[in-house]
């Protein structure tokens, strides 16, 4: 049982504990993608107002462009063999890493919860309970397995990527037999701001990843290729979400109300009643499982590193982390029982939210990483605020700071509009703000002063049988 469960958490992976092959990261991702989240998410580009044909092109644009950005931070992964938001700390002080951690954890516990409201549906429908029910056994699996760790989520990304492939291409067929494809394309009217709107929906589906995919590339030999890495998780990535999103806008287009009022429930009639009904609402509940471990583990992760910061923490006991879990557990199946009933409407507006803080966060760790430190990073000073980085890094905290507010008056969500809105047609153009600006201030700020960035990676392995900061979890 010890060699299954992982035994590491924020401390640096030896090269002695590495294994596997950058593939992994392309049937992780893409069973992470063909779900039915995904679904919903390309549904919205429809439901808000879009047509079919600039809806799926909107769509393929966000997910190359925030997929590509969040395989950027997937090839760190292997040369590091951090957790993603431990390298935040070279940025932003071991200390100051805290200000974009709080958020991730938002991050990590709203999808939680929004997974959980559509499993849910779909547990409750085989177990032969409520909703309610539902959802906190599905919590609770979740709660499991990603307290198992690294193993697992790989081998249930294998498993998922295979089940749910065949799964989507069945129902692809049996969507097909009852739509009018033809009509569907060749009702095709432009609409700036709606194309925006799905590239803005596929992107920060895409950017969200961002904060923790490089904990499920960590355990890569680090002499696997950057480029490898890369292009194996954006391919996996880009494919299984785009895949689930044109299943949601081809069904959304045709089926109106019928799916926006009972989606999973619409999505699994496609397929038949009975067994195959069954084994649709299995399907469901597994890619479900496959994203909400990964969300209920990066949560940990973030909240280990986050508190670990102020505590001088390196390690993490097994009793530690199954708490850490059961506190993004619980907090995530809360929202889902409070928010089950307007779901649709709070989602979007909670993924664009999202978009508004992780792309200045993304933006800054890129620049450093591949521009200013050019992937050379003091591995044990990550946990030293007395060290070359510092408790606070003001300056990258600034700039972060600006970030967000550079997106205010190009942001459109239920309940805040700004004021370049409207002259743009009322397209979100926040995202693409929320790139550039901290990016380009990051650079000129950051290439002032690198007397911080070691002249190579220092691992701090003194000795080979325990290395610096390792610790088990």
């Amino acid at each position: 049982m010890a060699a299954v469960v992982e035994q590491h958490s924020i401390d640096v992976v030896p090269d002695s504990e590495r294994h596997g092959h950058p593939f992994s990261q392309f049937t992780l991702w893409l069973g992470a993608n063909l779900q039915i989240t995904a679904v919903v998410t390309g549904a919205l580009a429809v439901v808000f107002g879009g047509d079919v044909v600039w809806s799926l092109i909107g769509l393929v644009v966000g997910n190359l462009l925030g997929g590509a950005v969040m395989a950027l931070h997937s090839a760190q992964g292997p040369k590091l063999g951090l957790p993603q938001m431990i390298q935040s700390r070279a940025q932003f002080g071991v200390k100051g890493a805290v200000v974009p951690l709080l958020l991730v954890i938002l991050m990590y516990v709203g999808f939680f919860a929004s997974g959980s409201v559509l499993a849910g549906q779909a547990t409750a429908e085989l177990t032969h309970t409520g909703d309610v029910t539902g959802i906190i056994v599905f919590a609770l699996v979740t709660a499991v397995m990603a307290a198992i760790g690294y193993r697992v989520i790989h081998v249930l990304g294998r498993v998922a990527s295979v089940i749910c492939a065949l799964a989507f291409v069945y129902l692809g067929i049996r969507l097909l037999d009852r739509v009018d494809l033809g009509a569907l394309l060749g009702d095709a009217h432009f609409s700036f701001p709606m194309f925006l709107l799905a590239v803005s929906l596929s992107a920060s589906w895409q950017l969200a990843f961002g904060p923790y995919v490089a904990d499920y590339s960590r355990y890569l030999p680090r002499s696997t290729s950057g480029r490898a890495t890369f292009w194996w998780t954006l391919s996996g990535s880009a494919l299984g979400s785009q895949w689930s999103m044109t299943f949601g806008v081809l069904v959304a287009a045709s089926a109106g109300e019928a799916f926006i009022d009972n989606q999973v429930g619409y999505v699994v009639s496609l397929g038949g009643a009975g067994l195959v009904a069954s084994v649709l609402y299995f399907v469901i509940a597994l890619g479900k499982l496959t994203i909400n471990v990964l969300n209920t583990y990066g949560g940990f992760m973030s909240m280990v590193t986050g508190i670990s910061g102020f505590r001088g923490q390196r390690t993490l006991g097994p009793r530690g982390r199954a708490a850490y879990i059961a506190v993004i557990m619980v907090a995530g199946t809360a929202v889902a029982l409070l928010g089950k009933d307007s779901f649709l409407d709070s989602f979007k507006d909670f993924l664009l939210f999202l978009l508004t803080f992780f792309t200045p966060w993304s933006a800054i760790n890129l620049v450093d990483y591949y521009l200013i430190s050019r992937e050379r990073y003091d591995i044990p000073a990550l946990a030293d605020p007395d060290g070359r980085y510092g408790a606070w890094r003001w300056d990258a905290l600034a700039v972060y700071a600006v970030g967000v507010l550079a997106q205010l008056p190009f942001l459109a969500t239920s309940f805040y509009t700004g004021p370049f809105v409207e002259p743009l047609g009322g397209a979100d153009v926040s995202w693409i703000v929320g790139l550039a600006v901290p990016a380009v201030l990051y650079w000129l700020l950051a290439r002032r002063d690198t007397s911080h960035v070691p002249d190579e990676t220092i691992l701090g392995l003194p000795r080979e049988s325990e290395p610096v900061g390792a610790g088990r979890s």
